[in-house]
């Protein structure tokens, strides 16, 4: 059984078909893009997968639990993580405390701990206070632990954003654009960040980018979508060559 399986998934914003028949198995410890022209509905695919969206027509299921009718704060804790196109920290907190925040639903005191201050909320906020320095840490970001997340270069902002997603120790990722707005050495640096968390988390990677060189440069497989619909999928080599995917995305004439 598939990791992520998503059958004839279709979704409809009134009479527009953003989404048409799209379909994707997705196994282990795999990386795999998705890709297509801007308003392909690429994010739209990433919405309905992470219950952000409720599908018009299809099936969804992550290691055979069925997410449709499921709300996005219980598919992530089935083990599915993701990031955003826009960088979605709270700005007004310290890296730190963005990743204790991203612990909440593991927290195990309630409203009197709280009040009291009771040694059950003590140690839970010691347990999760070492489970992020050690995150941080993983990720190089320790000297920036107190540090205002806006005050970060962006390529840095990237890096804990996918941080805190791992904090709820995810077996799916899901990155939206993550080399948005990133410099040439961004993008190197988060090229190897992604096959860095592939292999020591242990996590599927399903990428949306527009970066051609991080699409082809660490993906297993391609898929390629326009105006919601699937128009190509394969190796990095096919997609390359593809004369549908070169046509509608690529921008280059295609030789007959």
């Amino acid at each position: 059984m598939p990791m992520l399986r998503i059958k004839g998934l279709t979704h409809y914003f009134g009479g527009l078909k953003a989404v048409d028949d799209f379909n994707l198995d997705l196994g282990k410890d795999e990386i795999v893009g998705l890709i297509g022209p801007n308003g392909a509905g690429k994010s739209t695919v990433f919405n309905l997968a992470c219950g952000l969206y409720r599908p018009s027509e299809g099936e969804l299921s992550f290691e055979g639990t069925n997410l449709i009718g499921k709300f996005p704060h219980q598919i992530t804790s089935l083990g599915i993580g993701r990031t955003f196109q826009n960088i979605r920290l709270w700005n007004e907190l310290s890296v730190l405390d963005n990743l204790r925040i991203a612990h909440f639903s593991q927290i195990k005191y309630g409203i009197l701990d709280a009040f009291f201050f009771s040694s059950r909320l003590r140690a839970d906020e010691s347990k999760l206070i070492e489970e992020a320095r050690q995150l941080l840490e993983q990720f190089n970001l320790t000297n920036f632990e107190n540090e205002l997340p806006r005050n970060l270069p962006y390529g840095l902002q990237r890096r804990v954003e996918i941080c805190r997603a791992l904090v709820m120790k995810p077996r799916l990722l899901l990155l939206d654009e993550p080399a948005a707005g990133m410099n040439p050495g961004e993008i190197s640096e988060l090229m190897d960040l992604v096959r860095w968390v592939r292999e020591t988390f242990k996590v599927t990677v399903w990428i949306i980018e527009h970066q051609m060189r991080v699409i082809m440069g660490i993906c297993d497989r391609i898929k390629v979508i326009d105006f919601g619909r699937t128009i190509a999928e394969g190796t990095p080599v096919e997609i390359r060559n593809n004369p549908k995917v070169i046509e509608a995305y690529l921008g280059e004439e295609v030789v007959v």
